[in-house]
């Protein structure tokens, strides 16, 4: 049983680490590939959008907004692999205005961020981000 487990925990951290690699190739087709169809997206301190397509736009819109790489990521799932958790650092570049945002001038900034994953046969099923954004507008209003 035990045994069993483990495989499946390690699948689980295999397919967040394998999102997040696709995410700093800027590989939006294998990030959306790791996704149930059904998948539900929590916006940091927004609201929550459900489907690959209203994904897809996100993605869309935030590599319009934003050069980011995701740098000392810690994966942790649970077990049964079911859900799990990562801890990054984000490093990235503001380079054109995001809709209710301050001004993008390509301001740099590296602030600590997390996710929160369910996985559901072998798919991401649901992604939960957080990261203060408080601390990102400082660094940008500079």
């Amino acid at each position: 049983m035990k045994i069993d487990g483990n495989r499946k925990q390690d699948r689980a951290t295999e397919l967040v680490l394998t999102y997040y690699a696709a995410f700093n190739r800027g590989d939006w087709n294998s990030m959306l590939a790791l996704l149930a169809d059904d998948v539900v997206h929590d916006l940091n301190q927004g609201a929550r959008e459900t489907g690959k397509d209203a994904f897809a736009a996100f993605l869309a819109r935030m590599n319009g907004s934003y050069r980011e790489q995701l740098r000392d990521v810690v994966v942790l799932a649970s077990l049964d692999g079911q859900r799990a958790a990562a801890e990054y650092v984000v490093h990235g570049e503001y380079v054109r205005t995001d809709e209710g945002l301050p001004a993008a001038k390509g301001q740099r900034y590296v602030l600590p961020g997390g996710a929160f994953f369910d996985i559901r046969d072998d798919r991401i099923a649901r992604v939960t981000n957080y990261y203060n954004l408080q601390d990102w507008i400082a660094q940008v209003s500079v």
